[in-house]
């Protein structure tokens, strides 16, 4: 038994090294640490326990029966994140590039179906060159199983990808298909084709980081949640993100720990919605005003800037919110703001986190690229997305809530559970320079001074229709509150609908319009 142990050991150390010491210090060059280096900033000191450590790719040939490499390119196992379980896979650049193969592909593929089946949230940490060449169709293979896993798992358990190195190709789309991506700039790429190919078939000229980089896919595609500095902050910001949300589907998310004053009244709240309608100001200072302890965990803050998205704590409830922002095209909904938001709003209904939405919205952006590039598609997405959703839904209007765009933003047409506003609130058709433009045109172009005229006139129809009297008059708003009573006003809407059944017709799914 003794040889045994020994020789369990020696085969233990052997799977550490991964390809070797002059591969990792290889990659330490890069800025980049390895795949066991992560899991350990990852998880819980001392919580991870690896799986499948001992596979061995099978392919030969291309000189691959002479170099084999125990643990064949990926780190899987399980841990945990602040005491709760988590599975996870690492991918190892230092053997064959982090490349896929059909054995990778079944480590990966275990712990996935190990996360379904005991429901608990799967991260991967993706650093590979691809399909592994040698392996050929059977490397595709690899990834279809991957894939499929990944859209299994959707809405079940909570799917992260964290992109540590290159992931192109086919590559792309498991990470695509997960609920939140997080990149670092200068050492983490994707796209379907690289620089090379991009130059070959387009004639475009572009280098890796201006084709895939972080920034890129946080700031222009919203193919990425986040981008960081470093390995290490990124790492760090997938441990906050499970203070907010749960295992899975079946699963409330975490309550917060802060000691802050469920009815804390915020006086700064009276001054920071200006009194000039068409002036700006910052919906984050709104939401800093009202959650627990300022604290605020956006979601992807440099795509569709014009829509603020996160989670929070309210009263100790994980909240997700969705917020008109007025200092980004005065908040208005155009198509990069309707994707984001609804696919937060999706997200955050699949595992039941309530949802908060702060509207402060003018309408829809006009224009002829937004009308060619699908706004009517792109803006029944955010739409659809809130009526499907049956979590807790609290509304509160600071100022305006204008058109379909009123609609769209969790009225109580579309089940919306609370709706409350400010007496800034403006509810109306259209703004109140537009209606009166429409509706005095002949009137305001007969009078000796028009400019006076129609000054009159939206004063006329500011005090008539943009309040938020009449939509309370009718139900459509529950109250108008004192801004200063904001946050306990829905810290008790959220405890009051804590225990809220509702549910959608039986069916397959929906169709909604991607």
């Amino acid at each position: 038994m003794q040889e045994k142990l020994v020789q369990l050991e020696k085969l233990r150390e052997e799977s550490q090294k991964g390809g070797g010491e002059a591969r990792i210090e290889a990659q330490h060059e890069r800025g980049k640490l390895t795949a066991r280096e992560r899991l350990d900033l990852l998880l819980d000191e001392g919580s991870f326990v690896e799986l499948d450590r001992f596979v061995t790719h099978r392919a030969h040939g291309f000189g691959l029966e002479k170099k084999k490499f125990l643990g064949d390119g990926v780190v899987t196992g399980y841990g945990t994140v602040h005491g709760r379980l988590v599975y996870v896979f690492s991918q190892d650049f230092t053997v064959f590039g982090g490349s896929l193969s059909e054995a990778h592909a079944e480590k990966i593929v275990k712990i996935q179906e190990l996360a379904m089946k005991n429901g608990a949230p799967i991260i991967g940490l993706n650093d590979s060159g691809g399909a592994r060449i040698q392996e050929g169709v059977v490397s595709l293979g690899g990834y279809a199983d991957v894939f499929l896993r990944n859209t299994l798992a959707s809405g079940v358990i909570p799917q992260i990808s964290v992109i540590l190195g290159p992931c192109a190709g086919g590559a792309v789309y498991s990470p695509a298909i997960t609920d939140f991506v997080y990149m670092v700039r200068n050492t983490s790429f994707m796209f379907v084709t690289g620089p090379n190919v991009v130059k070959t078939v387009t004639n475009e000229d572009i280098d890796m980081e201006g084709l895939g980089g972080a920034d890129i896919h946080a700031g222009t595609s919203g193919v990425a949640h986040f981008a960081h500095d470093s390995e290490a902050e990124s790492l760090e910001a997938v441990r906050e993100l499970f203070q907010y949300i749960p295992q899975n589907n079946t699963e409330l998310p975490p309550n917060g720990g802060s000691e802050d004053p469920a009815d804390r009244m915020e006086e700064r709240l009276l001054d920071l919605v200006p009194t000039n309608p068409n002036k700006p100001y910052d919906m984050r200072d709104v939401i800093g005003a009202i959650v627990d302890d300022g604290s605020f965990y956006e979601v992807q803050p440099d795509f569709g800037a014009n829509i603020l998205v996160g989670f929070c704590h309210l009263g100790g409830h994980a909240v997700g919110i969705v917020a008109n922002q007025p200092s980004v095209l005065a908040g208005v909904l155009d198509i990069d703001a309707s994707i984001k938001g609804a696919r937060f709003v999706r997200f955050c209904d699949a595992f039941n986190v309530p949802l908060l939405i702060l509207e402060d919205v003018p309408g829809f952006l006009p224009g002829v690229n937004q009308e060619h590039g699908g706004i009517i598609r792109h803006g029944a997405k955010l739409l659809y997305a809130l009526c499907e959703a049956t979590v807790p839904k609290v509304t509160v209007i600071t100022r305006k809530a204008y058109g379909g765009a009123y609609d769209v933003m969790n009225s109580k047409h579309i089940r919306g559970d609370v709706n409350l506003a400010w007496p800034t609130a403006e509810i109306a058709v259209m703004g109140p320079k537009g209606a009166v433009e429409i509706l005095f045109r002949k009137e305001i172009s007969e009078a000796d001074d028009p400019a006076a005229a129609t000054d009159e006139k939206i004063e006329e129809y500011r005090d008539t229709f943009a309040h938020p009297y009449i939509a309370a008059a009718r139900g459509y708003v529950d109250d108008v509150i004192d801004p200063r009573e904001t946050r306990p006003r829905v810290i008790s809407s959220f405890d009051m609908l804590r225990n809220k059944r509702d549910s959608n017709p039986p069916k397959k799914h929906g169709n909604i319009p991607l």
